[in-house]
């Protein structure tokens, strides 16, 4: 079976809105443009979609022009010495690490590419049902 690589598309809390399945050799930038016709389609509502520098050479104008989204590249700069937090940059990161800790995520067996987006998805309700039933903890004031 050859490799994969999945690609996904979170909201801020990192929550999954999009995921599709290529084959490995397929890059960030080349899956990109899919995946963001895909995340407008399903949600009309999102004008701004934070990407990291590799989203570069042309697809910030073409999702301004095509497909009215605002792509917002986050990524360092010279000025930047030694580790410094980027903002909204590892929150898909977080969401990959969420999920891997489902067993059928961690390694694909899918045969088909669809078949693993549904895995991806599949794994994301599961955690954003036991996140919806965990008792809250009360507040003390």
């Amino acid at each position: 079976m050859p490799g994969r690589k999945r690609h996904i598309l979170t909201d801020t809390l990192g929550l999954l809105l999009v995921v599709t399945v290529t084959a490995a050799n397929i890059g960030d930038r080349d899956a990109a443009s899919g995946l963001l016709q895909r995340l407008r389609r399903l949600h009309r509502d999102i004008t701004l979609v934070w990407a990291d520098g590799g989203h570069t050479s042309g697809l910030v104008d073409w999702c301004r022009d095509e497909l009215a989204l605002t792509l917002e590249i986050v990524k360092h700069t010279d000025a930047m010495a030694g580790f410094v937090v980027l903002p909204r940059r590892r929150v898909a990161d977080r969401t990959f690490a969420w999920l891997m800790n489902s067993r059928r995520p961690a390694r694909d067996y899918e045969t088909l590419p669809a078949s693993s987006e549904a895995v991806f998805r599949r794994s994301m309700v599961t955690r954003m049902s036991r996140r919806l039933v965990r008792p809250q903890v009360a507040c003390r004031h």
